[in-house]
């Protein structure tokens, strides 16, 4: 009877928490545009790059087309000359000569990560003061840089950084509508769950606007060139010195490569033991937030027809929480067809939560590598090169 009350108390709180991070979604202004653009600081937009698919000219290009009055300087950073994103970078300057752009070939990476690496040496280069990052794979609306820079006009150095959700833009495989419910659904909720507790002290990787005095207090990316999740360091040491982070409500597309179910796995993987290595005690209590798996077991452990009514209503809970929020984040229909890839998407989330403890290695672009408890990494004996991330 323990055990039963104890799984209910479970099942209920799980709901409890979903409809809690829903209604912290609901009251965020998504996609609300600033009202005077004037602000224009100067900006300089640094991307790091590595190889190139079928979005990456789109990619790209969004940035070098956007609608933004101030100045904006753009550095393009590559290991090698030989990088098939090359000419498709030369490609767009040619398109944009106009704009104060161009393509860099970084020195010898000196770190773990090759993408922090490449924003050391183009760091170096940056004209201005307010310094961007974002991956390869983002496309931004046109009017986006004009939106991030609206929290800083009246900062006054209190905001240290600046960031944004965004959303999987082309789940093109039956694996990737699955990992989309956990980016368009779920993580941006839970951020903003998160939020309502205590001021954010991570950051979102896609997109990343800094200040460099805040940059420079950090030890600047330097200091982040052997760390994993160097997104979620930038924001946390920022935080640290107490500058505050704010999330710009205009929203980023990222456009992967088509993935099968062995990659999305590796990929949630990855993602899982980086934040439990990052957050180790709220990663750990997350599993209380899993809005099938507690009712399912409460379900097992008790079938009675009340347990049964109360399962299907949490159940069904959940799928239109997930419809909503996808359906928000995106600002389209969703396929209903899939809507089975919720709960399963749960079950197999709690197994990734599991794996997440059992080990610290993580594979990245056919490397292997370990990650220490700093959420630094260590490359295996007999891996070569540096870690590379486009996303």
């Amino acid at each position: 009877m323990i055990l039963k009350l104890i799984l209910a108390a479970f099942a209920l709180l799980s709901l409890g928490l979903m409809l809690w991070q829903w209604l912290v979604a609901r009251r965020f202004p998504l996609h609300q545009r600033a009202d005077d653009p004037s602000f224009a600081p100067p900006v300089t937009l640094l991307k790091p790059l590595r190889g190139s698919d079928l979005a990456t000219e789109s990619c790209l290009r969004s940035w070098l087309a956007q609608d933004y009055p101030g100045p904006v300087q753009i550095l393009f950073g590559v290991a090698s000359a030989d990088d098939t994103v090359c000419p498709i970078v030369n490609k767009l300057l040619g398109e944009f000569p106009a704009a104060d752009a161009r393509l860099v070939v970084c020195g010898p990476l000196s770190g773990a990560n090759a993408k922090v690496s490449k924003l050391v040496e183009l760091t170096r280069l940056a004209k201005h003061d307010l310094i961007a990052v974002s991956d390869a794979d983002v496309l931004a609306p046109k009017d986006f840089l004009k939106n991030a820079v609206v929290p800083l006009r009246k900062s006054e150095g209190k905001i240290g950084l600046v960031n944004c959700f965004y959303r999987l833009a082309n789940p093109a495989t039956l694996a990737m509508r699955w990992e989309a419910i956990a980016i368009n659904a779920d993580f941006w909720s839970q951020v903003l769950q998160a939020r309502s507790l205590k001021p954010i002290d991570f950051a979102l990787g896609a997109f990343m606007m800094v200040p460099r005095k805040s940059l420079e207090g950090i030890g600047g990316f330097e200091s982040l060139k052997d760390c994993l999740a160097d997104d979620y360091q930038l924001g946390h040491r920022i935080a640290h010195q107490g500058q505050r982070i704010e999330i710009c409500p205009v929203v980023v597309e990222c456009w992967s490569a088509p993935m099968n179910w062995s990659a999305v796995w590796n990929h949630q993987l990855r993602w899982a033991r980086t934040i439990r290595v990052s957050q180790p005690l709220p990663y750990f209590f997350s599993i209380l937030s899993n809005p099938t798996l507690w009712p399912l077991i409460w379900l097992l452990a008790n079938p009675t027809r009340y347990v049964l009514v109360v399962v299907v209503f949490c159940w069904l809970t959940r799928l239109l929480m997930a419809a909503d929020l996808q359906i928000r984040l995106t600002q389209t229909k969703i396929h209903l067809w899939y809507w089975w890839l919720s709960p399963i998407k749960d079950l197999c989330q709690a197994i990734i939560w599991l794996l997440a403890f059992a080990g610290n290695h993580i594979e990245w672009r056919g490397e292997r590598m370990r990650l220490r408890r700093d959420g630094t990494l260590l490359r295996e004996q007999g891996s070569q090169g540096a870690v590379e991330q486009r996303s």
